[in-house]
């Protein structure tokens, strides 16, 4: 029996019943129980004698600054929007490198670039793709898991892993298995009273746990606030959106450019005309083939079905918007009655006759009968006897769907297929705001998205002819920092080594894009990027390390166009990248592939693709104002803030802040204090201190007016 306690007499029970190292794995993001894993991480410290290994991925902690300008930025906004959330004490330890000895963090996924610099995280990292991790987390001998779960008075039996059946659930059976060995194995859970409660295969029982803390975490929950969408973005967004097939699979990752995905689909439904127009001012009749080919311009009339290991945001505002609405069944005879159009999106037959079309038997045994009244596709007392259908209304009727009497006898008793939901994750999160609407939700509308176990989701074994109709038509899109000339994608590691982020799902949905028949991986990048006032190229010749081999090359997607390089030769995914590189770089990127015999000394890129300049597309932002919305999914910054921000990141990208001269010519540019009263006041600069914040102010000033602060419009830096 599960027993309850205070959250210090939970860390009692796994010190008294695990006798040598504790391994304690916690899941990804959101869901770990931060207070209690500090309190086990407390006593562990005072105990040199027990070892303690943590095993985890993407331990979130606030938002910090290195400048003295951002942290004036970022402090009230930390204050106002991440409250009381509690840190992971081992993590601040682990970054000033004061863990202690007896303590281990071993992680296959960091909080994207905060541990570049932390060389114990580095060394400590387990590349591993996520639907392995249950497996290799199982073999180092994890004995004890902790989480975060939901709870509802309505379903006093079962706990919600809400945020998180991703590992848990693909691990739960390889850890009962162990304890059926005669291990010990402890599972902790910790009700937090604002996760949302999502049912399906999130909803276990609470016996699942083996320690119940009882006192509910009421802390704030850990958010991504939605950043601005660049321009550069916006147009990488609208390129992948008309990649997308009505009808089909979407599978989105977060961030900015997934955002702008988003928007771009939901232009694609309500301002069709729009749409379209900035399509064809962006190039859209160069990549008419690869649109025709992939995707469309049409609204989408059939909506989309989400199947993505991260639950973002967007996926949740596309489907309230009506896009994500393709439902999926769990079971194989449903999922084909579905794709054969015999049900509606409400999973209600059209017909006894489309039922019938759609693949049912003609002749129904009793197997067909209890099959129909189990899934909902039949309703009320309707019994099989030798060959015939006893209805509820008292008659008889053949078990022979060819009758016209049968079908038409039948047809009241028709009803609604069970289990139908828009979406599968793995595990959420996202903004404040994101979460507020998913439990707003009632049961019903929880249930369309079914939270499940990661190895579900990214992998195709295991019920392959399910996954296969379901997945139908499907876009994998992801995004890449780097890519290669010859195709090869990075967007894990730098070159020397460190790793940014990890490799997650990434190659997971890029193999199973070239598994299944007719999806598509896309990946997205920005052709170009600048740092300090030095502009570089992101398409590169070579790069040291690859996340995704280049023999999976397939889709690529920049703010200047489309490239498929699915079964190219070298020398047309070379041409194919230089056709949406930015033109400042092609010169050099030709004459690399051409020093390497990879391209024709004689080689010339056609003269429409040598204007790939970012004066081009800010035209088109002007023109088509309305599409560029800086946050089009909602901001939790207020409108000085925003304005702060795009100064902050434009002094960042244009400004190498240790240059005398160029903070001296800064300076000179600004306009007078009284031209940004409110901004000022909103940083603490309205009355200068001394030299250095006087030079702040200077440097605000000159952000302020350079990325357009208080103009009227969507703005994008």
């Amino acid at each position: 029996m599960p027993h309850s306690c205070t959250l210090e007499q939970a860390v009692d029970r796994v010190l008294n019943a695990i006798d040598g190292p504790i391994h304690l794995g916690l899941p990804l993001g959101l869901g770990k129980p931060n207070r209690w894993v500090n309190a086990l991480y407390a006593r562990v410290r005072q105990m040199p004698e027990r070892q303690l290994t943590i095993y985890t991925a993407l331990c979130l902690a606030r938002p910090r600054a290195g400048q003295a300008l951002q942290q004036r930025f970022l402090e009230p906004f930390v204050a106002r929007v991440f409250g009381d959330y509690p840190e992971l004490e081992f993590l601040a330890d682990l970054h000033g490198g004061s863990l202690p000895a007896n303590v281990r963090v071993e992680q296959f996924f960091f909080q994207p670039g905060s541990l570049l610099e932390c060389e114990p995280a580095q060394q400590d990292y387990i590349s591993s793709n996520y639907s392995h991790v249950a497996r290799d987390l199982n073999a180092k001998g994890l004995n004890v898991v902790a989480q975060l779960v939901a709870a509802d008075a309505g379903q006093p039996e079962h706990f919600s892993l809400s945020c998180n059946p991703d590992v848990t659930l693909d691990l739960l059976p390889l850890l009962e298995r162990r304890r059926a060995a005669g291990e010990t194995v402890l599972s902790v859970a910790q009700v937090h009273v604002d996760l949302p409660f999502m049912s399906g295969d999130a909803l276990v029982p609470r016996d699942t746990f083996d320690i119940h803390v009882a006192e509910d975490e009421r802390t704030t929950l850990f958010s991504t606030p939605n950043m601005p969408v660049s321009l550069q973005d916006h147009c990488i967004g609208l390129l992948a959106s008309s990649l997308v097939r009505d009808g089909g699979t979407l599978q989105i990752g977060i961030g900015s450019m997934g955002d702008a995905l988003t928007a771009a689909l939901m232009a694609r439904q309500d301002d069709n005309a729009g749409y379209r127009a900035l399509l064809q001012a962006l190039g859209g009749a160069t990549w008419a083939p690869e649109i025709a080919a992939n995707g469309g311009l049409e609204p989408l009339e059939q909506g989309l079905y989400g199947c993505s290991e991260m639950f973002v945001n967007g996926l949740l505002a596309l489907a309230e918007a009506g896009l994500v609405r393709r439902p999926v069944y769990p079971d194989l005879r449903l999922q084909r009655l579905a794709d054969n159009a015999a049900l509606d999106e409400q999973g209600r037959p059209h017909s006894v006759q489309a039922l019938l079309a759609g693949g049912l038997p003609a002749q129904l045994g009793a197997a067909d009968l209890d099959w129909l009244l189990a899934c909902g596709l039949l309703q009320g007392e309707v019994r099989w006897q030798a060959g015939r259908l006893h209805l509820p209304d008292g008659s008889w009727v053949a078990a022979d769907l060819n009758d016209p009497h049968s079908r038409a006898c039948l047809q009241p008793y028709l009803g609604r297929a069970s289990g139908g939901v828009v979406l599968h994750g793995g595990f959420f999160l996202g903004p404040g705001s994101f979460y507020r609407r998913l439990r707003e939700l009632d049961a019903a509308g929880r249930q369309r998205f079914a939270m499940t176990g990661i190895r579900y989701i990214n992998e195709l074994y295991g019920q392959e002819a399910l996954k296969r109709l379901q997945r139908r038509d499907a876009r994998f899109i992801n995004t890449v920092f780097t890519m290669t000339l010859l195709g090869a994608g990075v967007a894990d590691q730098l070159e020397d080594g460190r790793v940014l982020s990890g490799v997650g799902g990434q190659y997971n949905f890029v193999a199973q894009a070239h598994a299944l028949e007719d999806a598509r991986s896309i990946l997205l990048l920005r052709s170009w990027r600048e740092s300090g006032g030095e502009l570089s190229s992101n398409l590169v010749w070579e790069y040291g390390h690859a996340t995704i081999p280049r023999h999976l090359r397939d889709m690529v997607v920049t703010e200047y166009g489309i490239a498929d390089l699915r079964g190219k030769t070298d020398s047309q995914v070379i041409e194919a990248l230089l056709k949406i590189s930015d033109s400042r770089f092609q010169p050099q990127l030709i004459e690399q592939a051409q020093q390497a015999g990879k391209l024709p000394q004689d080689f010339r890129l056609d003269e429409r693709f040598t204007r790939n300049l970012p004066e081009r597309l800010e035209a088109l932002r002007e023109q088509h104002a309305a599409l560029f919305a800086e946050y089009p999914l909602g901001s939790d910054f207020s409108d000085v803030e925003q304005d702060l921000l795009r100064a902050l990141n434009w002094l960042k990208r244009t400004l190498r802040l240790s240059e005398v001269l160029e903070l001296g010519k800064a300076t000179l540019d600004a306009p007078e204090p009284e031209a940004y009263p409110e901004h000022l006041r909103r940083m603490g600069l309205e009355a200068p201190d001394g030299v250095r914040e006087a030079l702040y102010q200077r440097l605000l000033l000159a952000g302020l007016q350079a990325s357009g602060a208080g103009e009227a419009g969507p703005r994008s830096t």
